[in-house]
């Protein structure tokens, strides 16, 4: 039993210490130069806010395997586990919260800041937004705590008289009681024997299950459109992937149109400058500023595209082969992606929408793997969490830079400003932590008994005011239909090219 645990703990120092290398070549490589080399703050705040929302999503495969070092003992407090998962649960959420509400918004206000101003004012600037967002956090989650931070848990009262103790037992489909008489107190129960068991909740439960209510939300968006375009988008980018390179003339013509958009986005950049340096910073200059930076970002993508069926150098053959061989990669891996996400959805309506559940599907096919190799069903169930995560990335990527309200920072590989990094790594974290309730309630047959089902499973489900969103499934029903919708825009349109954009002008 002691071996097992300090495998697991081994195995859990080992993949942090991954994550966090990978999360800091991300940065690097998505990074615009303008950052390169300062706003290392912002940058720390990125690796970190990354490395938790992955680590949170592995902890529930080690909330597993560690409920399986005590699978030989009669109850789990008869072992010694070695990682306290309730605590590490409740720590790990209440640092994603405090990143999502606190430190993240103090570093985007420090990033915006006005580089004119010195380090210490952009610094009180900063801590002053960030004071009065702390100080509204703390009244609505303090009177909504208040007034129905409880849970209501519906419980059955049942009681029978007694009788004699029989010589033998004889039980049976048709006697399931004692002596052959059904006078059992389940037969007897009727439906007024049902009562509400309240209790109050914990603080730091409660903080847990309202931020996961917001990423609820988010999730069920990103995650319904991203379960199908994270896989539809690589195999429709094969589909309209350039069969072959252009000539050079076709390369002057392109180049030269590109050329003279970028005069005309230099020429407005300018002017816009110049408005706010007379400090003409009214809505028409804020849109405006809007517009340029996403013609910009779409320009660069021209650029790209440009470059990509024009190789030029010494290697340019080379590069060719590589272009063609990263499309037969994508394609690979969305026709794997596109298994999985089927996977997934039909999971999702075998299990979860229809009551009783048809069949517990993965949930047996990992316990199944577990018997194989002890951590192999844990594997492949870390793996269904992680493309879960993946796909609500790839939701709010795809969704562009308007959703109602909200303006979501787009992230370009080498072009991604420290704000844009934010702005999404504040994103993931919160759908992060509806990602892990999900995949708890989803797999709830093969994830019993964990520390994670008991938050989960039992206190966000049972709140006060909040429980009528999982007991009617509000949730899986969206992401289902936002899944459906998006196959549906992918087999209508997802196989035509996207056109170059046309003149840009700004908004009078």
């Amino acid at each position: 039993m002691g071996d097992f645990n300090l495998a697991l703990v081994i195995v859990a120092i080992i993949l942090c210490i991954i994550v966090f290398v990978f999360n800091v070549y991300l940065l690097v490589n998505y990074q615009h130069p303008d950052d390169k080399n300062q706003a290392y703050f912002p940058k720390f705040v990125v690796v970190l806010g990354l490395s938790v929302a992955a680590i949170s999503i592995l902890m529930l495969p080690a909330d597993v395997a560690n409920r399986q070092a005590c699978r030989h003992a009669i109850y789990n407090g008869a072992c010694n586990l070695t990682l306290p998962m309730k605590d590490l649960w409740l720590a790990i959420y209440i640092l994603d919260a405090v990143l999502v509400f606190f430190i993240i918004p103090f570093a985007m206000f420090y990033y915006e800041g006005d580089q004119d101003k010195s380090v210490g004012k952009r610094i009180g600037s900063a801590l002053l937004w960030v004071a009065v967002t702390a100080v509204v956090c703390a009244l609505v989650l303090g009177i909504l705590y208040g007034l129905v931070g409880k849970v209501d848990f519906t419980v059955r009262h049942l009681s029978s008289s007694t009788t004699s103790f029989p010589s033998s037992f004889q039980f049976s489909s048709s006697n399931e009681c004692i002596n052959g008489a059904k006078a059992c107190s389940a037969y007897l129960a009727s439906d007024t024997s049902e009562k509400t068991w309240t209790m109050r909740t914990t603080f730091p439960e409660y903080v847990v299950a309202l931020a996961t209510i917001v990423g609820s939300v988010l999730f069920t968006i990103f995650g319904g459109v991203g379960i199908a375009c994270l896989p539809l988008g690589l195999i429709f980018s094969f589909i309209r992937r350039p069969k072959a390179v252009i000539t050079r003339s076709q390369y002057i013509k392109e180049a030269t149109e590109l050329g003279k958009k970028a005069k005309e986005l230099k020429k407005a950049a300018d002017a816009l400058h110049q408005e706010e340096r007379a400090g003409s910073k009214g809505r028409k200059w804020r849109k405006n500023v809007k517009a340029v930076e996403k013609e910009l970002l779409q320009l660069e993508e021209d650029v790209k595209l440009l470059e990509e069926v024009y190789p030029q150098g010494e290697k340019a053959e080379t590069t060719w082969a590589m272009t063609v061989l990263g499309y037969l990669a994508k394609l690979v891996l969305g026709i794997l992606g596109l298994i999985v996400s089927v996977a997934w959805i039909a999971h999702i309506v075998i299990y979860l929408l229809i009551s009783p559940p048809l069949s517990p599907f993965l949930n047996e096919v990992f316990i199944k793997l577990d018997d194989v190799w002890g951590l192999l069903g844990t594997v492949a169930f870390a793996f269904f969490c992680f493309y879960l995560l993946l796909a609500v990335i790839a939701g709010s990527m795809m969704l562009g830079l308007k959703l109602v309200f909200i303006t979501i920072h787009p992230m370009k590989w080498g072009a991604t400003l420290m704000n844009s990094f934010l702005f999404n790594v504040g994103l993931i974290l919160l759908s992060s932590i509806s990602v892990i309730q999900f995949c708890s309630t989803a797999f709830a047959y093969y994830a019993q008994a964990t520390a994670a089902q008991e938050i989960f499973g039992h206190t966000l489900e049972s709140l006060r005011g909040i429980r009528y969103l999982y007991k009617y499934n509000v949730f899986q029903i969206a992401f289902i239909v936002l899944a459906g919708l998006t196959f549906v825009y992918y087999a209508a349109f997802g196989w035509r090219r996207k056109k170059p954009s046309g003149r840009f002008q700004l908004s009078s």
